[in-house]
């Protein structure tokens, strides 16, 4: 589905380098490592947001970078942290995600766009909203009605930057819930930034680790989510366990005075 080739990409004071990843249909996959780490970037890069200075992001066999705005819009949609508009009502804001199906010279949603907005907004629980400004949501319903607008593009693709960041627990687990909900039963591809390790563990199939631009490790939660790497990458002391529902690997800081 995404096949990434020796890419270089980014900023003047920062690159992405040698990044070599191959992301296959249905995937669980969390973008992990400290800050500044290029997790952002690798997100932005695949959404076709930043160009590659070198190597190639393939998706479904075709360059990335030769495909059209609305020929990714209709694959690959990204829930990102920097959404800002206040002065439309959720129903105005999803039908934006129904853009890229637009014909030509279509200037007015038609019914199967209503339809679409309505069971994507039935589909993460916002449907209630749809009346409603964004701006009298709370931070957490919007991040709720972001998804649904997300939806509703159809993609086979959803990136996520640290969609639950600023979220109380309750929210976390809701927004992460309807997430593997989307990746169980309609097989989409979740690609997420995390800076929540636990969460990350819990939800994920696969972790990839950033640093310093690079990718340090590619596997499984449990390869990775050990106490030997997270200090090594990470410069902290943790106690490394398991969640004891799941199994899966689960982080425990310890304060500098436990262990100085």
């Amino acid at each position: 589905m995404i096949d990434i080739k020796n890419l270089i990409c980014g900023y003047k004071n920062f690159l992405l380098k040698d990044i070599n990843i191959k992301i296959n249909k249905g995937e669980f996959i969390g973008i992990i490592g400290p800050n500044g780490s290029g997790k952002t970037t690798l997100l932005k890069a695949i959404a076709g947001i930043i160009k590659p200075k070198s190597g190639e992001i393939f998706l479904d066999g075709k360059p990335l970078n030769k495909m059209s705005f609305l020929d990714r819009a209709k694959k690959i949609s990204i829930v990102s942290r920097e959404l800002d508009i206040d002065f439309i009502t959720v129903e105005e804001f999803v039908l934006l995600g129904r853009l890229p199906h637009y014909r030509s010279f279509q200037f007015f949603e038609t019914r199967k766009d209503l339809e679409v907005v309505n069971q994507c907004m039935e589909l993460v629980g916002v449907l209630r909203f749809k009346d409603r400004y964004i701006k009298e949501l709370s931070a957490g319903e919007r991040q709720l009605v972001y998804i649904a607008k997300a939806l509703a593009q159809k993609p086979k693709i959803l990136l996520l930057d640290e969609p639950t960041s600023h979220l109380d627990i309750s929210f976390q687990i809701k927004v992460f819930n309807i997430i593997r909900r989307l990746n169980r039963d309609f097989e989409i591809t979740i690609i997420s930034v995390f800076h929540d390790l636990n969460l990350a563990s819990e939800y994920c199939n696969r972790l990839i680790l950033l640093d310093n631009g690079k990718i340090y490790k590619d596997s499984k939660p449990e390869d990775i989510l050990n106490y030997k790497i997270i200090e090594e990458i990470y410069k902290t002391k943790v106690i490394e366990t398991k969640n004891p529902i799941s199994g899966k690997p689960y982080i425990f800081l310890i304060t500098e005075e436990r262990w100085l």
